[in-house]
């Protein structure tokens, strides 16, 4: 009986051995990784300088990962054996009982300053004003949910600290007691990194005040839960099942349709639609991108509100879902992205054209974030 056990392990083995093989010679190579939201590894080209240098069969050993048949389901087994061995932690992300937290990176204090200078140094050369908004993330509203042994940022002092270095050319918008006091409705994914909706609204409302303009109340708006099965970064690299789907919504204002044009310019192309929406995303993975779509390098808005104001917002991703508020007060909104821009901003806009500009980033980002200072490049 055993002899016989032994006999079927073995062919069982050696059937993997070399069907393994024959599915990934034959199985269909993906460039990208919806499951993941990342880009998948490319089968590298052969040099001799490579295979020399040993970088060939590094980018061989990422392709192989990378392609593996049914490689999804390894990597989610790899999860849960990680879990059932009592790991907290899975790639950067804590598991708290009813939402996923990010492991801050520790903040590069040489680039803060940087990008503070450029700050600084933006505010003093352009007539517009300017104002400084550093989102807390879901990490600095709700540290109590994460292990007591866990390291994580103070990030209540990180923002004064960070916001007390501006001059007083700008004008801090500072939102953190805010969202404590709201930390126990839903103002953050749980599978996300993101805020909600409702938390883009609370920061909305409590910059009205900065920026000079009276905030729509919420009773006022129509809410449409436009997705109930989001899954986030966080959870894209973790594959906890555990933690609920996330529901992603859509507010606006009754008999308001305010948008006029939305034109998007990449650095390569310029495109233009009617809606700052983009419902297409609901229907993939990266749902998220619905507000406002993928990243560009600058989005213009254009409103049928009358007042002439324009703002400029240099931001991070918080924006996207903060931007859809602005609507009801500026006739025109520029939206740039540091991230693409090559030399200077005014490649795209010219800030004196602008009756105020908001620098709009989560602490996560702008602790590490070496893209900041390009807002110093002054041409």
């Amino acid at each position: 009986m055993r002899r016989k056990q032994k006999i079927i392990s073995a062919v069982i083995f050696l059937l993997f051995i070399f069907i393994m093989p024959v599915m990934f010679i034959f199985s269909k190579k993906e460039s990208f990784s919806e499951k993941e939201n990342r880009h998948l590894a490319k089968m590298p080209e052969f040099s001799f300088s490579a295979l020399e240098d040993k970088s060939f069969m590094r980018n061989i050993d990422k392709f192989l990962s990378d392609n593996f048949p049914g490689r999804i389901n390894w990597v989610k087994s790899k999860k849960n054996v990680d879990r059932m061995l009592g790991k907290t932690i899975i790639n950067g992300i804590y598991i708290a009982d009813d939402m996923l937290i990010e492991k801050l990176p520790t903040p590069d204090y040489e680039e803060v300053d940087k990008s503070i200078k450029a700050i600084n140094k933006f505010a003093e050369h352009y007539k517009t004003k300017v104002s400084l908004m550093i989102a807390p993330t879901s990490a600095g509203i709700y540290p109590d949910k994460l292990p007591s042994s866990a390291p994580q940022l103070n990030q209540k002092e990180f923002i004064r600290e960070t916001a007390s270095k501006v001059s007083s050319d700008v004008s801090v918008i500072d939102i953190y007691d805010t969202m404590i006091s709201e930390r126990d409705k839903y103002i953050y994914y749980r599978t996300d990194h993101h805020w909600t909706s409702y938390g883009a609204y609370c920061a909305y409302k409590y910059a009205g005040t900065n920026l000079g303009f009276k905030p729509v109340e919420f009773e006022k708006f129509d809410i449409e839960h436009a997705a109930s099965d989001f899954r986030g970064t966080f959870y894209n690299k973790c594959f906890c099942d555990d933690i609920k789907k996330d529901v992603i919504d859509i507010y606006s204002v009754p008999d308001s349709e305010n948008i006029v044009s939305v034109t998007m310019n990449d650095g390569r192309e310029t495109n233009t639609s009617d809606s700052i929406y983009f419902r297409e995303f609901l229907e993939g993975a990266d749902k998220y991108c619905v507000f406002l779509g993928n990243n560009k390098t600058c989005v213009n808005i254009k409103t049928n509100v009358a007042n002439n104001k324009k703002i400029l917002v240099i931001k991070d991703s918080y924006a996207n879902s903060f931007i859809p508020f602005l609507t009801n007060h500026y006739s025109e909104i520029a939206v740039i992205d540091l991230r693409y821009v090559k030399t200077s901003i005014k490649e795209y806009v010219n800030p004196d054209d602008y009756d105020q500009t908001l620098f709009l980033y989560n602490a996560s980002t702008f602790s590490t974030d070496s893209n900041i200072k390009m807002a110093g490049f002054i041409q």
